[in-house]
């Protein structure tokens, strides 16, 4: 296997509040390899879009910070340089796919002036080479028209069309790996089907990483070759795509997986739910930040915070994980 082409090992991020300091993001690993597609997914509150924005520096400062932990792309540490540094890397070798289309584009420019701004910073074209790229990249992310489109404005366009122009911008500089953050949340179920075949198919011809931050497994199950579970902070579970569906490991996985209807029509029972709450980041518990929702809770649960450890194709942080195949 390839080195990685990202590796985050024990990154811990913090955020000072008026009640005391909040670790959103608590001492998680983990490698994306080249052209690979790892997922992200958890319910919100669980640190994946903190994690996804800490790789580009993106964390605001204040009230967030890193507090330990490194970030290394390409074999470079990213945290500890300094803004300047982050610019050069952002967009040109690393992008991101902001949730919200409207607060990624700029109201008051055109489409085509914020992705020829870009094209002409990091790859030096001219202005009318720039405006042809522009128009070749709407054209490639499925936007009609993409030479009429170039000249509107955010607010002509639909929603469907606007996150295929930020998916257009971050693909502009031909980036080594892709962040996506909840990139078809905002959309309707036919558009999200679209956005979504379109980002895998780009990922394949582009030859490039992603990771794919959800709170969709269905999401994941379409697009990725990996995924990791986070829940409270940590990486529950990590474990190839076709594993964590067939035999999910950790409880918190197989509670989300056994909470999908098997079939849309299906209304003979009730889908099981996750009994209990997710513990306030001020309070955690000193062991297993599940148990107390745990059905396969232990003496030790109580006390010790489980690490990842090898379980079958997985790896999964608990003292006695599902053994049944699913």
């Amino acid at each position: 296997m390839s080195a990685p082409l990202l590796s985050v090992r024990d990154l811990v991020i913090e955020f000072t509040t008026e009640q005391g300091v909040v670790r959103a993001v608590d001492g998680i690993s983990f490698d994306v390899f080249p052209n690979e597609t790892v997922g992200l997914v958890g319910e919100s509150g669980c640190g994946k879009t903190v994690t996804g924005l800490s790789i580009l520096g993106l964390v605001p400062r204040p009230p967030g910070r890193i507090a330990g932990g490194r970030i290394e792309f390409e074999g470079r540490d990213l945290v500890g340089l300094d803004e300047s540094e982050l610019r050069a890397i952002r967009g040109r070798d690393i992008a991101m796919i902001f949730q919200e289309p409207m607060t990624a584009l700029n109201p008051v420019f055109t489409v085509g002036s914020q992705m020829t701004d870009v094209l002409r910073r990091y790859k030096g074209l001219s202005r009318r080479q720039a405006r042809a790229a522009a128009i070749e990249l709407l054209a490639r992310v499925g936007i009609p028209a993409p030479d009429r489109r170039v000249d509107e404005y955010p607010h002509q366009l639909s929603g469907g069309m606007r996150q295929r122009v930020v998916i257009a911008m971050a693909l502009s500089c031909d980036p080594k790996l892709i962040v996506a953050d909840e990139p078809t949340t905002a959309l309707d179920v036919t558009t999200q089907a679209q956005v979504l075949e379109q980002l895998v198919r780009l990922q394949e011809e582009f030859r490039m990483a992603m990771i794919l931050v959800t709170h969709d497994l269905g999401v994941i199950a379409e697009a990725c070759d990996r995924a990791m579970v986070m829940y409270c902070g940590r990486i529950v579970e990590q474990a190839p795509i076709e594993e964590l569906f067939a035999r999910p490991r950790h409880p918190y996985s197989a509670g989300l997986l056994a909470s999908i209807p098997a079939r849309v029509d299906d209304e003979r029972r009730e889908l099981p739910v996750i009994p209990g709450m997710v513990p306030d980041l001020l309070h955690l518990p000193p062991g297993c930040r599940f148990a107390d929702r745990c059905g396969r809770r232990l003496a030790r649960c109580d006390v010790e915070q489980p690490g990842l450890a090898p379980a079958g194709e997985s790896r999964v942080a608990c003292f006695n994980p599902v053994e049944t195949p699913r």
